[in-house]
């Protein structure tokens, strides 16, 4: 077998099929921290920096968009979930800026990522996409869970 002419790197960008493109950037930015690194309005994307990496908002309406077929729904989804490293990873500190944005937290435990085992967080963007935040694979659990994980 030839040897492979490359090697990965990490992940380049995730492309999500959104319905509301400027609620989704401003929850993306706003809550999470990505930047709008480019807008291409005539094929309806908008591309977020989230660190060395990429999420693309690809509206469902737009030129692009439309080749995918429906809108994402709670039949149907764009996958399920995407994965983004936070350091430092504080989980009380996360959960109440979540809480401050009224985003719906989900289950918190210890998963397995591109570093190892560690901390990770789960909470879902307006359209109902779940995010993991991640932290470091050296990080202890936190002790029991806050109340805030009901949300």
């Amino acid at each position: 077998m030839a040897a492979r002419p490359f090697r990965l790197l990490q992940l380049d960008h995730v492309v999500l099929r959104v319905r509301d493109s400027a609620a989704m950037a401003a929850f993306y930015c706003e809550v999470l921290g990505c930047s709008v690194e480019r807008r291409q309005d005539e094929i309806g994307l908008v591309q977020l920096r989230a660190g060395e990496s990429l999420i693309d908002l690809v509206d469902v309406d737009g030129k692009i968009g439309r080749l995918g077929g429906a809108a994402p729904g709670e039949q149907g989804r764009n996958m399920d979930h995407l994965c983004l490293r936070a350091d430092p990873f504080d989980r009380d500190a996360i959960l109440a800026h979540l809480a401050a944005f009224g985003v719906r937290v989900g289950e918190f435990g210890s998963r397995y990522g591109a570093e190892g085992e560690g901390p990770s967080q789960y909470l879902y963007d307006p359209e109902g996409n779940m995010v993991e935040l991640k932290g470091p694979p050296d990080a202890p659990l936190d002790r029991a869970p806050a109340d805030h994980a009901a949300r």
